[in-house]
């Protein structure tokens, strides 16, 4: 069975929510954008193309991190170029669907942003492109920061938001690009950065890594200074195709800031580009916001609310019943004035949420259908709902169904928080590298920004990234010489660990090194190049690994530093140098020293913080590593569809970031759950992404199946990832 092992296609989700794909379309005379990877140099084969093939469009040549061409052409015009030897592979639009003003001012707390000090930083002359869903350049708050961009959707250069007219309109983008340089009723982090809106998600958020990839390579080559990324897939590996152009963008000298997913509480959620050890990993906090609960005083029990995307504002100021209901026929009966308990399912929220306003329902309460909490949007793209809507837990449903409904009134509380760690957030470690992610936490939850209209509250480490772009314009407009990593480190560096409600420190692969602090990165005297300590994964009985720290003195004088004492623990032993000093302007290597005896300490993750000190001044330095196993996945972004331009053959792929002895996908009946057959079969699979082609009898007949994929690391460990697939 031929395989490649090559390493392109990503489809991604903005806020990391991958739904199930609609295959292209096979034939159709309406002309077509795909985006054509070539093997050699593609401003030849432009000219190739050109000339023999004159009913074919070349709209953009790609040469910086993807060697490619889009083209724009009818279906069987496109087949005939295909078949062109020096075509790698071609990657058609396919339908896969994207899931305050007080947090910046709470982020800019300083003298040093206060109009009439002499030293306020506002991002002037720094370009910030933003690759997203486009952006609404008539907004009155963007339209006089917004400078231009690209649409890699439409292949122009007109990069709007998608409209109603074009299909589900989108307003990501336009949230992100406020919060990062909003100049009106509403300030950014940045007001006065230059904003490049790069539309790689077209209707509904949809499009390919491929888009990305021309993004990032258009921005690049525009000459932005700072790249925004608050989208995401879910495979959790570093060299996945989107985090490899991320590090080759870095290394063209700018700086790519990263959402790391919304994916949390679970470990090993952060998913491709946030997985690039080069870009800026961020991921979600509070700022100052107010907390809703539910609170029934009978039995002092407080259930928090988690307001969906799009809601109203939770606001009630007194008692109301709730009530258990169901749709019947589409509708809601008997709720006006009454809190309106729904159930997690098949009808979308939105649709659940306009049949209780209807019936005149003072609020809606939906809860989960299986374990946990969850997200979602009301926002449908239609007048906007003029109740709250809010997401609680299936065991806070069960409770208020057996506690509190019919002729329970229950009361509304309000908690105020900050600092906290979003629960949403995505964790890390990175897998294969076993890196600390997310690098630095922004406010993500609540955050109001533009939108086409006007204005709305959204959350979601989408929302945290734009906020560290912005501040790391601040501190590139202060220090314009300086380089991605000084600028990275500056941020690292200063950044304030956040604690939780009970006064401890949250872990590393939650929150990083911490809060941006962004004034205190603008004059930071101390930069700490690589802050996280990675050591990687422990496999032997006993094993010694030195990681090497680069402290950069930024002033005219020497410093002084020292560490604290580390703990020793059973198993680990650290060896930390004495004090040390710093020449003025000079950047020193500091080893760190573990020792590690594996068979003394439990499998899985280890972490903690070290403490260098300078003066008065204390930096906490995340550590981590891992003894043999851990509970990652073992095949992660499993996809399978037909091949473009063809109902012939299919295609698979996935990502395997250990690779595997013995590889399979087996069919079952989705609703019997008997096997029906194997199609995949593979050995000897390298770490990385693994794709192959089958043939339409190889696969068999059509159907919706239940596939299970297997996969075996070595004759004693076995791990099954089952996933649904549609074969047309």
């Amino acid at each position: 069975m031929p395989v490649k092992q090559i390493a392109l296609l990503a489809i991604f989700a903005l806020l990391l929510v991958l739904l199930p794909a609609v295959p292209p379309t096979v034939a159709t005379e309406e002309p077509q954008s795909v985006i054509l990877e070539v093997d050699g140099n593609p401003h030849e084969y432009k000219d190739f193309i050109e000339k023999y093939h004159p009913f074919i469009e070349v709209l953009q040549v790609y040469d910086t991190l993807f060697t490619g061409l889009a083209v724009r052409g009818k279906a069987h015009q496109l087949e005939k170029i295909e078949t062109e030897s020096f075509i790698r592979k071609s990657y058609p639009v396919q339908t896969y669907r994207t899931n305050t003003e007080d947090s910046i001012s709470f982020l800019k707390k300083s003298p040093f942003f206060t109009t009439g000090t002499g030293a306020e930083y506002t991002g002037k002359g720094v370009k910030i492109g933003v690759i997203d869903t486009g952006i609404d350049y008539t907004h009155p708050d963007l339209s006089a920061n917004f400078k231009g961009g690209f649409d890699l959707v439409d292949l122009d250069d007109n990069p709007m938001e998608t409209l109603a007219e074009q299909g589900m309109p989108t307003l990501h983008g336009s949230h992100v690009a406020g919060i990062i340089a909003a100049d009106g009723k509403m300030k950014g982090v940045a007001p006065g950065a230059e904003l490049y809106g790069y539309r790689a998600l077209g209707p509904g958020g949809m499009g390919t890594s491929i888009q990305v990839i021309a993004a990032l390579e258009k921005a690049v080559k525009d000459g932005m200074d700072i790249i925004n990324m608050s989208l995401g897939s879910s495979v959790n590996g570093p060299d996945w195709p989107t985090s490899a152009a991320v590090n080759r963008a870095i290394d063209h000298g700018v700086s790519v800031v990263v959402a790391n997913g919304n994916e949390g509480p679970d470990n090993w959620t952060v998913g491709s580009p946030a997985t690039s050890d080069k870009a800026i990993s961020v991921g979600a906090s509070t700022p100052p916001i107010t907390t809703p609960y539910l609170y029934d005083q009978l039995h002092n029990k407080k259930i928090p609310l988690a307001l969906l995307m799009g809601s109203a504002l939770w606001d009630l100021q007194k008692k109301y019943p709730i009530v258990h209901r169901s749709m019947e026929e589409g509708d809601i009966r008997d709720a006006r004035g009454k809190i309106v308990l729904l159930e997690r399912g098949a009808v979308p929220f939105s649709q659940k949420a306009r049949a209780a306003e209807k019936a005149g329902a003072a609020a809606v309460v939906i809860y989960n259908n299986e374990k946990g909490t969850f997200h979602g949007s009301v926002d449908d793209g239609k007048k906007p709902i003029g109740i709250p809507v809010a997401a609680i837990s299936q065991a806070d449903g069960k409770w208020l169904i057996d506690n509190a409904q019919d002729e329970e009134w229950i009361e509304t509380v309000y908690e105020e928080k900050q600092d906290l760690m979003a629960e949403f957030s995505s964790r890390g470690p990175v897998t294969v590298n076993w890196e600390i992610k997310p690098e630095i936490v922004a406010p993500g939850a609540s955050i109001t920004s533009t939108v086409p209209g006007g204005y709305q509250e959204l959350q979601g480490t989408s929302m945290a990234a734009p906020h560290v772009a912005g501040g790391l314009a601040l501190v590139k407009q202060a220090h314009p010489d300086w380089s991605h990593d000084q600028l990275k480190g500056a941020l690292l560096t200063t950044a304030l660990p956040v604690n939780d409600e009970q006064g401890n420190r949250y872990d590393p692969i939650i929150q990083g090194m911490g809060r941006m602090q962004v004034a205190k990165a603008i004059k930071t005297e101390t930069i700490l190049h690589n802050p996280l300590l990675t050591f990687g994964k422990i496999e032997k009985m006993k094993e010694h690994h030195v990681y090497k720290l680069k402290i950069e003195n930024t002033t005219k004088k020497e410093k002084e530093y020292y560490f604290d004492m580390a703990e020793q623990k059973q198993g680990m032993r650290w060896d930390l140098p004495a004090s040390f000093t710093i020449p003025p302007g000079e950047t020193a290597t500091i080893p760190i020293k573990l020792s590690v005896t594996g068979s003394l300490l439990d499998k899985g993750i280890h972490q903690g913080w070290l403490t260098l000190k300078q003066e008065d001044l204390s930096y906490h330095l995340p550590y981590l590593f891992l003894i043999k196993e851990a509970d990652y996945p073992k095949a992660m972004g499993v996809e399978f569809s037909l091949k473009a331009f063809t109902d012939e053959e299919y295609q698979f792929r996935m990502y395997l970031p250990e690779g595997a002895e013995k590889l399979s996908v087996d069919l079952y009946n989705p609703e019997t759950l008997r096997f029906d057959r194997t199609i995949v079969e593979l050995k000897d699979q390298q770490p990385g992404l693994i794709e192959g082609a089958l043939d339409k009898r190889e696969v068999g007949k059509k159907g919706q199946y239940l596939a299970n994929v297997i996969i075996r690391t070595d004759r004693d460990h076995k791990y099954s990832y089952p996933t649904m697939i549609n074969i047309e």
